[in-house]
């Protein structure tokens, strides 16, 4: 159950409008490492976590949270929407800076939402759950949900910058802050499920029934050879299951392909047409 108070987790009041830079908050609002991404990331995998553990709390802490993010940008966009000059197009055609700062505005913004944040990105993408990644397995989660902490508050930061409102950076800064709180929980949570479990995700898929004899080989497949130079070529694996190993030039293990000619319906490019001869069939072929 999830329960409304009125008051923000922090506060959201810029010093003065400014409909260009609400455009650009919306990455962190409707964006693929969005707020409404994690929000909804998160509390798909603590509904899906079998249990009722720590692992599960911590992620209903957090979603829980994220929406409380949710409506702190959604604020800070209407006000920055708020009192925002209203310019007729003709005018804005004979002054080039209107002009650039309507060119910057997003329509829908006054057209689709009031004058209100909306579920799309900082170009008008609308937000698709396809972001979101809750497989099950909380270590491949609790990865995902490292990286999704790091990408947003590099995208918050950029923004900090972009702007020189101090009411804006104020609430930034408090974002900034829940973010390296949440990378730092993320990976306390990775490595004491590592440090139980294994490295590899999923850890208990039977290690004979994979080709064991390639699974600490890195192959060199693009010109040059500075990998080799990495932690990831030589000495012991991260899992302590196996040597690292480097291979240059590797070969082909699965020889080449050969297709069956596909069947008359299909109307497929004629089968001389693919031999190593262009010569036409002749009479005798069919």
């Amino acid at each position: 159950m999830f329960y409304h108070v009125k008051e923000l987790q922090y506060h959201a009041k810029p010093d003065r409008p400014d409909p260009v830079y609400a455009k650009k908050l919306q990455e962190i609002l409707g964006g693929q490492f969005g707020e409404i991404s994690v929000m909804m990331q998160y509390l798909f995998q603590g509904w899906n976590t079998r249990g009722d553990g720590k692992y599960k709390d911590l992620l209903m802490d957090t979603g829980t949270e994220e929406i409380a993010h949710v409506e702190m940008i959604a604020t800070m966009i209407a006000r920055l929407l708020d009192g925002a000059p209203d310019v007729e197009l003709e005018d804005a055609v004979k002054d080039p800076v209107v002009a650039a700062i309507i060119g910057g505005t997003n329509p829908q913004q006054a057209i689709v939402s009031g004058l209100g944040a909306m579920p799309v990105d900082s170009v008008g993408n609308r937000w698709t759950a396809s972001y979101v990644a809750a497989s099950g397995n909380l270590l491949a989660d609790f990865r995902a949900n490292l990286n999704a902490e790091s990408q947003g508050r590099l995208q918050v930061a950029r923004l900090y910058e972009m702007t020189n409102d101090a009411g804006v950076r104020d609430m930034l800064s408090w974002l900034l802050a829940r973010d390296t709180m949440h990378q730092n929980q993320w990976y306390a949570a990775i490595c004491e499920l590592e440090e139980k479990e294994n490295i590899v995700v999923p850890s208990t898929f039977p290690r004979e029934l994979e080709k064991q004899q390639v699974s600490y080989t890195l192959f060199n497949l693009s010109q040059g050879d500075a990998s080799a130079d990495g932690r990831w070529a030589h000495g012991p694996s991260m899992d302590g299951y196996g040597t690292f190993n480097y291979v240059d030039r590797p070969i082909a293990f699965g020889g080449v392909p050969h297709l069956e000619p596909a069947p008359p319906y299909i109307y497929d490019t004629p089968l001389w047409a693919l031999r190593k001869s262009d010569d036409p069939p002749g009479p005798s072929m069919k």
